[in-house]
């Protein structure tokens, strides 16, 4: 099991990401957009939030860290806007820390299957602390 920080953007998360990979010199990013996401028959994409980056990570000096753009609509502190992931192979340890984790918190999404992880959830602790949970999937290296 690793813990990875997830960084939150205000629509720059591209420039960011590309800014890091070059100060860094690792590679460029492999950005995935919320307009490559599979949709939803039951809710339309907003235009702006087509470009937005959905997920990128890198690895800067042998650790991960992850991007992404806050969704249109959603808030946005600067100076606030960081997570922790929690990335593993065995559904166990993810499923037993969510549970431990959402004791006293608030359940942001709960653990459930996406197109990129089979079983993944987001939940805030009792400290305040943001947490992203994710089974790690072979289908989804990015």
């Amino acid at each position: 099991m690793a813990v990875d920080v997830y960084l939150n953007f205000n629509g720059n998360c591209r420039e960011a990401a590309e800014f890091y990979a070059e100060v860094f010199k690792t590679e460029k990013p492999q950005i995935m957009t919320f307009g490559e996401a599979p949709q939803s028959p039951d809710y339309t994409l907003p235009e702006e939030a087509k470009d937005l980056v959905m997920h990128t990570r890198l690895n800067l000096s042998g650790s991960n860290v992850m991007f992404s753009d806050v969704f249109p609509g959603s808030p946005f502190i600067q100076g606030n806007n960081i997570s922790l992931a929690i990335v593993s192979k065995n559904e166990d340890e993810v499923r037993s820390a969510f549970e431990a984790l959402k004791e006293g918190g608030k359940v942001g999404m709960e653990l459930q299957e996406t197109f990129w992880s089979k079983c993944y959830g987001s939940v805030k602790d009792k400290f305040g602390i943001e947490w992203q949970l994710s089974l790690e999937s072979e289908e989804f290296q990015q």
